[in-house]
């Protein structure tokens, strides 16, 4: 009893803090909201049963590579036919993609919106490895030593597709201009 304490307590400390970052990562690659929160719930029961082998290091990368496994497991499973659109609504509430402030006129809330939502679509049209790398970089601010553990490839890769990825970005949002 007292070890599942431990684990208890250890769990809280190392992995709830990342839940949110979880939760908006299974997001954008699954692209869907329902699922997100399935695989996220997943993860977190994997995370707990070995939380006793996660060894000292970056737990937030530790869990968001079992998200990502997660992730990847969920897409091969259905086969990219569950491939749903994330609600336009949910996200425009996102603090990571529109700040609101008090000071804000009705004409500047709904010009962010639009932003966010083209950058959203411009976001979707992304291959989901240049898509995970951008999510983890600009929206959940990891450095790149942390992106390449999450993503399990060499630092130069996730550069190369940071970069790639940003290109690709800029000419979809180009495009609909």
């Amino acid at each position: 009893m007292k070890a599942r304490n431990e684990s208890a307590k250890r769990f809280e400390q190392l992995i709830l803090p990342h839940l949110n970052a979880a939760h908006n990562l299974a997001r954008w690659l699954l692209k869907d909201a329902v699922a997100a929160q399935d695989v996220v719930q997943e993860s977190s029961l994997r995370a707990f049963a070995a939380i006793d082998r996660f060894a000292d290091g970056n737990a937030r990368a530790w869990f968001l590579t079992i998200v990502r496994n997660q992730c990847y497991t969920w897409l091969k499973a259905s086969g990219g036919r569950h491939y749903v659109d994330i609600d336009d609504e949910a996200m425009m509430h996102d603090q990571d993609l529109v700040l609101v402030s008090h000071m804000e006129t009705p004409e500047i809330l709904a010009a962010k919106m639009q932003d966010a939502a083209a950058m959203q679509r411009a976001l979707e049209t992304l291959p989901v490895p240049f898509r995970e790398v951008i999510i983890l970089k600009e929206l959940e601010e990891m450095s790149y030593k942390e992106i390449a553990s999450v993503t399990e490839v060499p630092i130069g890769t996730v550069m190369s597709r940071l970069a790639r990825g940003r290109e690709m970005l800029k000419k979809e949002l180009l495009a609909k201009l």
